[in-house]
C-alpha cells in the first residue's frame, strides 16, 4: 500500500478530517505513468474526498500529494489542472446554448477553471482553430462526432459523461481523474466507455478511476486501491480482489444494473 515506483501521481500519509471526522487517515499510494487503478469502497468510504484533495477542491490536515515529484496539496484548483490533472465528475452539467462542440471547444482553457471557461467565448484565430482541430479529433475518438451540433444539454446521461472525458481531456492533462464513469449509463454506452478508455491508455494516458462495476474494474483497470473508513484496506490486481469474496461483500457491496436511457443516434 506505499507509492508506486517512479509513480506519476503520490499520496503520501494523507489525512483529512471534518468536525473532527476523519475522513481520510494515513492514506499512501502510488499511480504509476501508463498505469489505470480502479479506487473502490463503500459510500462514505473517503473516496470523494480523496479525489478533492487530489485536485485541488478540498486542502489537507497532513501528509503530502506529488505529481511527478512535485508537490500539488495547497495549490488552488486552477494550477493543479494546469500541473497537468484532469477530473470528469459524476453528474455532468452541459450549457443549455451550447453545441457539443462549442462546449469542447471552451474546454481547451479548462486549467483555467473550466466551468468558468464555458461561460467565455472560445479563443480567437489561430488558438480558436486549433481547438476546433483538437476537439473533433477528440469527439470523433471518444464516439460523439455524429452528434457534434446537438445541443450537449440535449445528450443521453451516457454521452454526457463521454463529452465529460473530451472536455477533461481538451487540456492535455498527465493523469485522467475518471468519478463513476459508467453509472446508470446504458450498456451501448458503457460498452463505449470502455472502448475509449482502453484507446486513450494504449495512448499513454494515466487515470485514477472511481467506479462501483466490478465488471468494468476488470475489464479497465490494472491495479485496484479499495477504501474503507478512510483507510486503504486493499492494493492490488482486479483479479486479485474479485477472488477475495470477504473484500467485495464488505467494501464493494451490491452492484445493481445500470437503468436503460434513451441514446441519441
Amino acid at each position: 500500500m506505499t507509492a508506486a515506483p517512479h509513480a506519476l501521481l503520490e499520496m503520501k500519509a494523507v489525512a483529512k478530517a471534518f468536525s473532527g471526522n476523519h475522513v481520510l487517515q494515513d492514506v499512501s499510494f502510488g499511480v504509476a505513468p501508463g498505469e489505470i487503478v480502479g479506487l473502490l469502497g463503500p459510500n462514505g468510504s473517503g473516496k470523494s474526498t480523496l479525489l478533492n484533495t487530489i485536485n485541488g477542491f478540498e486542502t489537507i490536515d497532513r501528509g503530502a500529494i506529488r505529481l511527478a515529484g512535485r508537490r500539488i496539496d495547497g495549490l488552488p484548483v486552477h494550477r493543479v489542472a494546469a500541473a497537468g490533472i484532469g477530473r470528469t465528475f459524476q453528474l455532468p452539467s452541459m450549457p443549455r446554448k451550447m453545441s457539443v462542440l462549442e462546449v469542447a471547444v471552451a474546454a481547451a482553457t479548462a486549467h483555467h477553471g473550466i466551468w468558468a471557461t464555458l461561460a467565455r467565448s472560445a479563443a480567437a484565430g489561430r488558438t480558436e482553430q486549433a481547438a476546433l482541430h483538437k476537439a473533433g479529433q477528440l469527439l470523433d475518438q471518444l464516439l460523439l462526432s455524429t452528434v457534434r451540433d446537438l445541443p450537449a444539454a440535449a445528450l443521453s446521461g451516457g454521452q454526457k459523461k463521454l463529452l465529460g472525458i473530451v472536455c477533461a481531456l481538451m487540456a492535455q492533462p498527465r493523469l485522467l481523474i475518471l468519478d463513476e464513469p459508467t453509472a446508470g449509463v446504458h450498456p451501448n454506452l458503457r460498452r463505449d466507455i470502455v472502448v475509449a478508455l482502453r484507446a486513450l491508455n494504449a495512448q499513454g494516458m494515466t487515470m485514477l478511476i472511481v467506479e462501483h462495476d466490478m465488471q468494468f474494474i476488470r475489464e479497465v483497470c490494472t491495479r485496484c486501491v479499495v477504501l474503507d473508513r478512510g483507510r486503504i484496506v486493499a492494493d492490488c490486481r482486479p483479479d486479485e480482489l474479485v477472488r477475495n469474496e470477504e473484500v467485495v461483500r464488505a467494501y464493494l457491496g451490491r452492484i445493481e444494473e445500470p437503468e436503460p436511457e434513451e441514446v441519441l443516434p
